[in-house]
């Protein structure tokens, strides 16, 4: 997710770079960490329109959301989902919790430069 020219979010769906490594395992390049916290919001939580206040990885453990942007673009993230959150300007986005289960999360803010190791879907 990050902020268009218009400043509004935009959302593309992607995979992580992994490349074959040692004993049949797939594995992404090294992404220089600068910070790592986890939060946890109970079920039926919500954040109304907001920015992300840095660039970085959001990462969920458990809970399904529904994430929006100011143009009706909705889409869904799930366990094990990775958001690439870059929308650090603009109008922002909104999300609510699905279901009944806490949104557990890592937060992992990246080193300026680093590789990002995402490739976008193609359609």
């Amino acid at each position: 997710m990050w902020t268009g020219e218009d400043g509004n979010s935009l959302f593309e769906e992607g995979t992580v770079e992994l490349n074959s490594v040692a004993r049949g395992d797939d594995q992404s390049p090294i992404i220089g960490v600068k910070e790592l916290t986890f939060r946890e919001t109970v079920s039926g939580g919500s954040w109304d329109w907001h920015k992300d206040p840095v660039p970085r990885y959001v990462i969920t453990l458990s809970g399904t959301l529904e994430f929006e942007t100011k143009d009706g673009s909705k889409f869904i993230i799930n366990p094990g989902d990775i958001l690439l959150a870059q929308d650090n300007t603009g109008t922002g986005h909104k999300w609510r919790l699905i279901g009944d289960d806490p949104w557990r999360r890592a937060y992992v803010v990246y080193q300026e430069g680093t590789d990002l190791c995402f490739t976008p879907t193609k359609k």
